[in-house]
């Protein structure tokens, strides 16, 4: 269907028109889709859309749509690619309609009519998969051959108004009956094309201001006049077809759509004979029929059309004249053409895909025709018989997709073929819940309803993903971070901790260890040296704790000063507690003077009575912090601990072992 506006490309309007239609003269050769065009330009040529058909070339392109070949890489067929011009796919309306219409034509099944296996948008683009039929239109057949013989025009049409009479018991109208939606396969079956399509732009914002939707030259009165159309204007169209078919040409011609148009409501189609004389007086009848002006006066449908063709195609004779045998028509006749489109002088065999197969004897030219009613009745009567056997047979035969979730490979392929479908084997996917070699989904999904002998796709799960630890002991904390996000791991808590061994900065280890599988994206802790760490010695005897830093690599100086704290006991360090150094660094602690003894400094300080009691304390280095405490506390002492390391034992005391000290007096303890 193309759309057309005066001065513009057919192809290219968009702005709203009182008419959207083609019309004869220059324009009634135009045809909705052009030639194979394998332009690569194309930015869709090579586009995966929906995630399922990979556009492979551009097939031909036109004023509504541009068709495309695609493969559907789940079912692995090759299909014809609708897509919508962008002008149309931004409509909301249109795509409302355009799905529902595509539902419709999706359960229209019949061997005449392309088959619509699915419809869907990808962003911008609004597309319908169809059935991909090689061969020709019937508009390329006109062109090269010109008019066909009338038995040959008929069994052409037959199978037209089959498709069309199937659609119209559906409750469908075509709208757009004409040579260019009536396809013809390589090995003669026809095939007719989109339906519903120009109902689904009549929604468009573009045909809102009563746009008449269809092509001018089969275009039916009430579609000029109202812009309405039922089952009956698709009859009218047949009716035009039919006469273009035995003529080479349309009836009306015109210099504008208008007149086209004008002459469709006010004048009477003309008998086809009247252009070609070789036309037999049943063509002519038939026509003038289909092509009533008043829709009653019409066949009701296509079926009542398809009736009286075979009918008339089972009276004509075998053999009719070929069309360009008999004589030139009169120039001066009305309704003809200037000139007549050339054809074969030989009689054309008849496509490999007749439907009706006529009498042994060949029936009489009569000049007029008076119809057989019980004729026509059992002609209808077995034509309907036909038919309903015929799409019965055709009929595909469905089965149900399993529920294979959750099952092993194996006996999902045996599910799959004890139900009459095939199986695929897709990569592999990991999955934290389905354990390895299960089924993790199929493509159709459970229930979905597919052709028998149809392919099923199955994911198999490779089960949870676990990603092992990497090593980067040694490493600094960036080197360290890197590593384990290219493991697909993430860096949980960093933690710094004293190690002689390890040079600071760098990775002792890490939770989980080395080589542990663990979920993809899992949290690794990491421990960093610190390097040395300056412990508190303070309060500790100057000779334990000189003793105790010169154990951990520091070099010791110890400097005595006059202080009120106990003699000989730590006041002062530097660096400080916690402090991070490294190996053989100098450590500095102060303590107070020596010199002082010890009972003269507790008189000095605290006021001895005659009657304090003192105690001895008792030797707790090298037994448990926790017995140690309770020791002490049962002596009557009060404890302090402070940590050196993370033994849980004893290092040292003060006082010192065996030391009396009064009641209630603090013992130290370093672990």
């Amino acid at each position: 269907m193309w759309g057309f506006v005066p001065g513009e490309s057919p192809a290219t309007s968009t702005a709203p028109h009182r008419f959207r239609a083609v019309g004869p003269s220059q324009w009634q050769n135009a045809r909705k889709l052009s030639g194979v065009d394998t332009t690569t330009a194309d930015p869709l040529v090579g586009r995966l859309l929906d995630g399922r058909y990979r556009i492979e070339s551009r097939i031909a392109r036109g004023g509504m749509a541009t068709v495309y070949l695609a493969l559907d890489i789940r079912l692995d067929r090759t299909v014809a690619l609708k897509v919508m011009h962008r002008s149309l796919a931004e409509d909301p309306a249109f795509v409302r309609r355009f799905i529902g219409e595509a539902k419709s034509v999706a359960s229209l099944s019949h061997p005449n009519v392309v088959h619509v296996f699915d419809q869907g948008t990808d962003n911008d683009v609004v597309y319908l998969s169809m059935e991909y039929v090689p061969g020709k239109t019937l508009r390329d057949i006109l062109r090269e051959r010109g008019r066909l013989p009338a038995r040959e025009a008929l069994e052409i049409l037959i199978p037209v108004l089959a498709a069309l009479g199937a659609a119209h018991q559906a409750g469908m109208v075509h709208r757009d009956v004409k040579p260019e939606n009536v396809l013809m396969t390589d090995d003669g079956r026809v095939k007719v094309v989109d339906f519903g399509l120009a109902r689904a732009i009549e929604a468009t914002n573009q045909t809102r201001t009563g746009v008449m939707i269809g092509t001018i030259g089969y275009m039916a009165p009430e579609q000029v006049m109202t812009g309405a159309a039922d089952v009956r204007s698709d009859v009218y169209a047949a009716g035009i077809m039919l006469f273009e078919l035995v003529t080479g040409q349309q009836p009306y011609d015109g210099e504008t759509p208008m007149s086209v148009a004008y002459r469709h409501v006010h004048d009477t189609v003309p008998a086809p004979s009247s252009v070609t004389p070789e036309v037999p007086p049943l063509v002519d009848t038939l026509v003038a029929s289909a092509t009533a002006r008043e829709p009653h006066n019409r066949p009701a449908d296509a079926t009542a059309m398809l009736v009286a063709a075979v009918d008339t195609h089972r009276m004509l004779p075998r053999t009719t004249t070929p069309p360009g045998s008999g004589p030139m028509m009169n120039q001066s006749q009305p309704y003809a053409r200037t000139t007549v489109s050339p054809a074969p002088s030989m009689p054309q065999a008849a496509p490999a895909h007749t439907l009706i197969q006529p009498r042994a004897e060949a029936a009489p030219q009569r000049r007029g025709f008076k119809p057989n009613w019980f004729l026509v009745t059992l002609a209808a009567v077995m034509v309907v018989a036909v038919g309903l056997t015929g799409w019965y047979f055709s009929q595909p035969e469905y089965v149900t997709v399993p529920n294979l979730v959750g099952s092993d490979m194996a006996i999902a392929e045996q599910s799959l073929t004890g139900a009459g479908l095939q199986m695929r084997k897709a990569e592999g996917v990991y999955d934290e819940k389905m354990a390895e070699g299960l089924v993790l989904r199929s493509d159709p999904a459970w229930k979905t309803e597919l052709e028998k002998g149809g392919v099923v796709t199955l994911v198999p799960s490779l089960g949870p993903k676990r990603v092992a630890v990497p090593n980067v002991a040694g490493m600094d904390g960036n080197a360290a971070r890197a590593a384990i996000a290219e493991a697909g791991l993430t860096v949980g808590s960093v933690k710094r901790i004293a190690n002689q061994d390890v040079e600071r900065d760098k990775v002792i280890r890490t939770s989980p260890q080395v080589g542990e599988k663990v979920k993809e994206g899992a949290k690794v802790g990491i421990f960093v040296s610190a390097g040395l760490v300056m412990p508190d010695v303070t309060g500790m005897p100057k000779d334990e704790a000189a003793g105790y830093l010169g154990g951990q690599g520091f070099q010791v100086q110890v400097n005595e000063v006059d202080d009120d704290a106990e003699p000989c006991t730590v006041i002062a360090q530097t660096p400080k507690a916690k402090a991070e150094t490294d190996k053989g660094a100098p450590a500095v602690i102060t303590v107070a003077r020596c010199q002082t003894d010890f009972w003269e400094w507790f008189q000095g300080d605290n006021e001895g009575r005659d009657d304090q009691q003192f105690s001895l304390v008792p030797p707790v280095i090298g037994k448990d912090i926790k017995d140690a405490t309770t020791e002490l506390r049962a002596r009557g002492f009060q404890v302090r601990v402070q940590r050196l390391s993370n033994g849980g034992v004893v290092q040292y005391q003060r006082p010192l072992p065996n030391s009396e000290r009064p009641a209630g007096s603090t013992v130290f303890l370093w672990q």
